[in-house]
């Protein structure tokens, strides 16, 4: 998959960035280029090699036929979830890295339906926050709204299923 300087990307775990530059480094005889990310949420740069895109699960925006599908999903029911913290962790953390919008979705909304009856531990706290910016995110910019406008979107949605959205850390 190839991007172009301009073009907004997922970095999966870390939420949507915009390519700022393609460049080329030499390292001894081998030469490598180069995409230089700015992500969006803290203007943090990073460099993904070209030969890595697909390792570390670089991909295009959502499209918004896939966040009608994620909207969807957060207004019904409930999913059920793994009840061992640790293995719930692991499992989401999985998920999490793999990039996918509607996995990332599946992650928030179990959080955010435990949340509801008992205290998360601090890991799942910072999970369930990062899991909510980044749909926050990736729907204001696949959706061409603001933020605040994605977070309505999103507050309907949970609503059809009984939860609440909830506030940034």
């Amino acid at each position: 998959m190839t991007f172009q300087v301009g073009e907004k990307v997922v970095y999966p775990n870390h939420g949507v960035g915009t390519i700022e530059n393609i460049s080329s480094r030499s390292f001894g005889t081998q030469q490598e280029r180069f995409y230089l990310l700015r992500l969006l949420p803290n203007s943090m740069t990073v460099m993904v090699p070209f030969s890595h895109v697909g390792d570390v699960g670089l991909r295009k925006v959502t499209k918004t036929s896939e966040i009608t599908r994620v909207l969807a999903y957060l207004g019904a029911g409930r999913p059920g979830c793994v009840q061992d913290w640790k293995d719930r962790f692991k499992e989401n953390s999985d998920k999490m890295k793999n990039g996918s919008l509607l996995e990332i979705a599946e992650v928030f909304k179990t959080l955010l339906m435990i949340q509801t009856t008992k205290p998360l531990s601090f890991r799942e706290k910072k999970m369930l926050d990062r899991s909510r910016q980044m749909i926050i995110m990736e729907t204001s910019i696949a959706r061409g709204v603001k933020e605040c406008d994605a977070i309505v979107l999103l507050e309907r949605s949970l609503a059809k299923s009984g939860l609440p959205m909830p506030v940034a850390l």
